[in-house]
């Protein structure tokens, strides 16, 4: 009959394991990997940037993608709603509320941000008549403008086997597309070809997803860094 006790120690040696590959997957500083799943090479350097705004030793880089999967591990519901106060549940919402969790994160309040620029300058934000906090900081358009405004403006053209293209494709960045409007961080992690998932809500459910490309054919409309260093 097994000792309940070495069979005891080994369960919990295994749930151990488990439990550290879980956690260096989603809350270390993502060490990178090897393979065709990491999220650089030799061709696609990790470009992270020098600042770490929350103090907690790591770059915003890896912090805006931490955030952006701490917020889609809650696998909050899409559901697109007006709140007063404007933040919703953390058990719903849209896109743009994940890259305002990854923000928070990161240690930037974003929509203390949005709401600045557009007292700042109302006639930047063209979707805005009158500026309503509760609703601004979370429009994929307004979203587009200040990051145009306050972030790096990088390129929209994608070459999948173009590895010097892939390289300008970073972790951490912004993207933005249309038909319907929609708002993504990529992640540190790329599939077989060397495309970047995307962390997002696109619905039913928030997710870490390989469909850059389905939403890039749908059209893109912006692709940010920030901060811009």
């Amino acid at each position: 009959m097994p000792n309940p006790v070495a069979l005891c120690s080994c369960v919990l040696l295994v749930a151990g394991f488990i439990s550290l590959m879980y956690m260096d997957r989603h809350d270390a500083a993502f060490t990178l990997r090897g393979g065709a799943h990491a999220a650089s090479s030799p061709e696609s350097p990790f470009i992270r940037s020098q600042k770490d705004t929350n103090g907690n030793g790591v770059s915003d880089t890896d912090d805006l993608i931490l955030g952006a999967r701490k917020a889609v591990l809650r696998r909050p519901i899409y559901r697109s709603a007006y709140y007063r106060g404007g933040y919703p549940p953390a058990w719903e919402g849209t896109c743009t509320d994940i890259i305002w969790h990854a923000f928070h994160y990161t240690g930037y309040d974003l929509k203390k941000m949005v709401d600045a620029d557009i007292r700042a300058d109302l006639s930047a934000y063209p979707r805005v008549a009158k500026p309503d906090p509760n609703i601004d900081f979370r429009r994929v358009p307004n979203l587009r403008v200040f990051f145009s405004r306050h972030g790096l403006r990088l390129t929209t053209r994608f070459t999948p086997a173009d590895a010097k293209n892939l390289a300008e494709w970073q972790p951490g960045d912004i993207v933005t597309f249309t038909n319907p409007d929609h708002i993504a961080i990529l992640s540190d992690i790329r599939n077989a070809d060397g495309i970047p998932m995307l962390l997002h809500n696109d619905g039913p459910v928030a997710s870490e997803s390989d469909n850059f490309i389905f939403w890039y054919n749908r059209g893109i409309t912006g692709h940010y860094r920030f901060p811009q260093k």
